[in-house]
């Protein structure tokens, strides 16, 4: 894992200084291009001694669903022209991570066992902001094992307040 961001962290660095004016659009395609390169098959297609470079490129740039400025087009064909496909969803962490700090937020993930509509996770936002005393981006997964409840996930912190949790604590201090 130490290798991969070791690998990300210079492409990381070089996009967010050549970015920086516009980071939230940089980050929008960036992880377009992560979600694409985690594709097994796109991997496996970019490893092949026998397909170009430029094959490569076409292929995840036909498959995005946007148009990649030039700065993106530019971004890629360096990635793929140093064998760095694989590489693409930790570059992109890594870059979110740049924006965030320039920014001052942190991403957050929100896990409940069911949907939230945006005003109440409006307000979860507000709550959860004067708790971890940064402003967050919030990202709603959903697992119904959970019972009912929120579990939130900032950085290496964790809030977990599911009925699931409860569930546990209590059967480990009846079993103590």
């Amino acid at each position: 894992m130490a290798e991969l961001a070791t690998i990300a962290r210079p492409y990381a660095e070089a996009l967010f200084k050549a970015a920086k004016a516009d980071a939230a659009a940089t980050a929008q395609w960036v992880e377009e291009l992560a979600a694409i390169a985690g594709n097994e098959q796109l991997l496996q297609f970019a490893d092949n001694p026998k397909v170009s470079a430029q094959q490569v490129f076409d292929l995840v740039s036909g498959v995005c669903k946007q148009t990649l400025p030039e700065i993106g087009r530019n971004f890629l064909l360096t990635v793929i022209e140093n064998g760095r496909v694989a590489v693409l969803p930790e570059i992109a962490r890594q870059f979110r991570a740049l924006a965030n700090a320039q920014l001052g937020t942190s991403d957050a993930v929100v896990y409940s066992a069911y949907d939230i509509d945006s005003a109440a996770l409006a307000d979860l936002a507000g709550v959860l902001e004067k708790r971890f005393a940064r402003k967050l981006k919030l990202q709603l997964v959903l697992q119904p094992e959970l019972i009912g409840g929120v579990r939130v996930v900032v950085g290496d912190e964790v809030l977990d307040l599911t009925v699931k949790a409860r569930l546990e604590q209590m059967k480990a201090a009846l079993t103590a």
